[in-house]
């Protein structure tokens, strides 16, 4: 096959099958990415895109970041609103390098989880 092609509705890229085009989409956006930086770690990759803050979400506070992240929204679904034991919370980092970024403690493992991957990434 070639590196594209669709089958039956969903798409075959660098031998993984049955993706729709969303995650064509994201995976070629990924392979992309990987090429023009020349980094070779799709994990990392991966765990910067998710991160950045690309959908729309409800209203926020004035001087809040707009927008919020693929990592954000998946983690808050997996965990819900699941807390560390015994009432322990996390440091997570908000903000940019441009207007400044700072320290926030959570309690909640969603909130920690999308904060933290795409900084780890």
């Amino acid at each position: 096959m070639d590196t594209v092609e669709e089958l039956h509705g969903t798409y075959f890229y660098t031998g993984m099958g049955q993706l729709s085009a969303g995650e064509l989409f994201f995976w070629v956006f990924i392979d992309k990415t990987m090429q023009q930086l020349g980094v070779g770690d799709v994990a990392a990759v991966a765990a910067i895109v998710s991160g950045a803050a690309i959908l729309p979400t409800r209203q926020k506070p004035i001087g809040a970041k707009k927008g919020t992240s693929l990592a954000s929204v998946t983690s808050r679904k997996v965990f819900g609103k699941t807390k560390f034991p015994m009432g322990v919370r996390m440091p997570t980092f908000v903000g940019n390098l441009v207007s400044g970024i700072r320290k926030v403690m959570v309690a909640n493992i969603g909130s920690f989880a999308g904060r933290t991957v795409p900084v780890v990434g």
